[in-house]
């Protein structure tokens, strides 16, 4: 892997480097060997400067009048990521959402081990969800750091999440995955990523609404 200079990216080119990785993808399966910024902008809806101000973050990766050797570039994508490297998690809550993401099955094929579920209701205990069993809330500290977890995954009420992640960083957890309506008062060296469902649904109602005013208007 390239090495990158020393500088911060900003978090909006972080945001798009799941995208290209996920159509560099898509371009593999489908036996596309190169690929010019241009025909990339093309299938992304991203301008093709914006793709080569992005790469250029990571040192480039193109050739003028030869575009991007698709294959090395997701590589190298997967790289900057961090996916050359398993993640296990562990997910905290085993109800709807809980389970949901257990069943996905696509994490295993990026990398992330799913290594425990754990839950406070004691019903639960023994359920096996894809062959990972249900455990309580008092193995959790032991099981993270017996199994070499870095993410926790928060599937839980609110009113207990911040407690709950407390208890995480207690033992040793990295990242936190936080589904959980709440913001997590954690150390800077626990890195957060926030998933707020009802939030993105109120984005996509404003956009319905800027939509439908505007269409009213070319009536």
């Amino acid at each position: 892997m390239r090495k990158v200079e020393e500088r911060e990216i900003s978090q909006a080119v972080i945001r798009r480097l799941p995208r290209y990785y996920r159509y560099l993808g898509e371009l593999l399966e489908s036996g596309v060997e190169r690929i010019s910024s241009n025909d990339l902008s093309k299938r992304m809806k991203v301008t093709a400067s914006q793709i080569r101000q992005d790469l250029n973050n990571f040192g480039g990766f193109g050739q003028q009048g030869y575009g991007y050797n698709v294959k090395y570039l997701y590589t190298e994508i997967g790289k900057i990521l961090g996916l050359e490297n398993d993640h296990n998690f562990v997910i905290i809550g085993a109800g709807n959402l809980g389970q949901a993401l257990a069943n996905y099955s696509n994490f295993e094929n990026r990398g992330f081990v799913l290594k425990g579920i754990f839950d406070a209701n004691p019903t639960l205990k023994g359920m096996s969800i894809r062959n990972v069993p249900v455990r309580m809330m008092d193995e959790l500290n032991d099981f993270i750091r017996a199994n070499d977890v870095e993410i926790a995954v928060l599937t839980i009420p609110k009113s207990v999440a911040i407690e709950v992640a407390k208890d995480l960083v207690d033992a040793g957890i990295k990242a936190i995955w936080n589904f959980a309506h709440v913001d997590l008062n954690v150390p800077d060296n626990v890195i957060v990523e926030n998933v707020h469902l009802i939030e993105s649904l109120m984005r996509l109602s404003y956009n319905i609404s800027r939509y439908n005013e505007e269409h009213k208007l070319d009536k």
